[in-house]
C-alpha cells in the first residue's frame, strides 16, 4: 500500500499536501480500494469556506456514495474538474492526478493534528 511520506492524513482517509498556505486534498489509496470503481466525483466550489471535518465533496462508486471531509479549515481555491470528467482518476492516481480540491489554510496549526505516515499506516494495518 502506497503511503507517501510528504503527506498528512485524516482519520477519515483524506490526505493533504501543504505547500505554503495552500493544501491539496484527495483520498488515500486505501480509501479508493475500499470504494472500488469510482463513477462520480463532485469537488467543492471555489470560494466555499469550510471548517476542518466538514463534508467538502462527494464521491460515488459502484458500491456506495461517500462524503469527503476537509482535513483543515479554509477557503477552496481550486477544484479538480478532471476528476468530475474522469472519476476513475481517483482509483488510478489517488495521490497525483486524482486530487480533489485545494484549500487556503485559515489555521495552519490544524495540520499538526493530522496523522503522519506512520500513524496512518498503523490505522489501516499496513
Amino acid at each position: 500500500m502506497n503511503i507517501p511520506e510528504n503527506l498528512r492524513y485524516a482519520e477519515s482517509h483524506e490526505w493533504i499536501l501543504v505547500e505554503g498556505d495552500t493544501g491539496t486534498v484527495g483520498i488515500t489509496e486505501h480509501a479508493q480500494a475500499e470504494l472500488t470503481d469510482i463513477v462520480f466525483a463532485e469537488p467543492p466550489p471555489v470560494g466555499k469556506k469550510f471548517t476542518a471535518g466538514e463534508v467538502a465533496a462527494v464521491v460515488e462508486s459502484v458500491k456506495a456514495a461517500s462524503d469527503i471531509y476537509t482535513p483543515v479549515s479554509g477557503e477552496v481555491t481550486a477544484r479538480n474538474e478532471a476528476v468530475e470528467e474522469n472519476p476513475a482518476l481517483l482509483n488510478t492516481d489517488p495521490f497525483g492526478a486524482g486530487w480533489i480540491f485545494k484549500i487556503r489554510l485559515s489555521n495552519p496549526g490544524e495540520v499538526d493534528a493530522l496523522k503522519d505516515p506512520a500513524a496512518y499506516r498503523a490505522q489501516i494495518g499496513a
